[in-house]
């Protein structure tokens, strides 16, 4: 194991052992789970940040997380960390035939389709969508499932079908509504929003960073309407929508100023 690691690992013995901290020594795998949910975000948005110093942080903190689940395993006679760096290291080398075996792969498509292949076989799962968790966020586990059934050839030829099928299923949402009928809206939102996510993975766009970014923006430009509201003693549950929307436009030109050149 590297060296840095093992420190790691004796660092967390210490703050599990008789004189170590109250209330590490309490935690439990269940305990640790919101943890380590939290810190993988983190190390999510330090990379959308474009910042190597916070990354470094944020994977310092999830490999924490990681190598305290393994102590605690540790502790109960199930696996040990060495037995995790082990078990990662062999599942690599026997999922990449091209590169530790003879097996060809031509490019990253039949790679990934050699793992798949050698993924199904060790875990024996009755579909190829088994597998991807229910926990996931919703997006991006809708993601996950289409690129699934893509590499079996379930999949739109072209872009231009994906478009179709948007403009197919928005027609439905907009029929449901007409007929009111909440449980028909219900479903056909739901479709509406699976046939972007997959319109997205043929444009390159990840649904789920999309929306994402959506959001903070805004965040950012209601945050500039109760702002200037503040700002004019004004209180803003008396405010128009007319001079509400007139503040989310200057918000919305301030952004695109910010904005650098491409």
């Amino acid at each position: 194991m590297d060296k840095k690691l093992g420190g790691l690992s004796d660092l967390i013995d210490r703050l599990r052992g008789e004189k170590g901290c109250p209330w590490d020594k309490e935690q439990t795998t269940k305990s640790l789970k919101p943890f380590l949910i939290e810190e993988t975000h983190e190390v999510a948005e330090a990379i959308d940040s474009g910042d190597p110093v916070l990354l470094k942080e944020e994977l310092g903190d999830l490999l924490f997380q990681i190598v305290f689940l393994s102590r605690i395993a540790k502790e109960r006679g199930e696996f040990t960390l060495d037995d995790v760096v082990k078990t990662i290291t062999e599942k690599m080398v026997r999922r990449h035939p091209h590169v530790f075996g003879d097996v060809p792969a031509k490019d990253a498509a039949d790679a990934l389709g050699q793992w798949e292949k050698i993924k199904a076989g060790e875990k024996k799962r009755n579909s190829i969508l088994g597998g991807i968790p229910k926990s996931l966020p919703t997006l991006i586990r809708a993601r996950r499932l289409q690129e699934r059934a893509a590499r079996v050839g379930f999949d739109w030829p072209r872009t231009e079908d994906v478009w179709k099928k948007v403009d197919e299923e928005w027609g439905e949402l907009q029929e449901a509504r007409r007929n009111n009928d909440p449980k028909g809206v219900e479903e056909e939102m739901g479709d509406v929003m699976i046939a972007l996510v997959n319109l997205g993975r043929f444009l390159d766009v990840d649904a789920d960073d999309a929306l994402r970014k959506s959001i903070d923006k805004f965040i950012y430009r209601f945050g500039e309407i109760e702002k200037e509201f503040a700002e004019t003693g004004k209180d803003i549950t008396h405010a128009t929508l007319d001079e509400m929307e007139a503040i989310w436009q200057k918000a919305k030109l301030k952004e695109k100023q910010k904005a650098p050149e491409v």
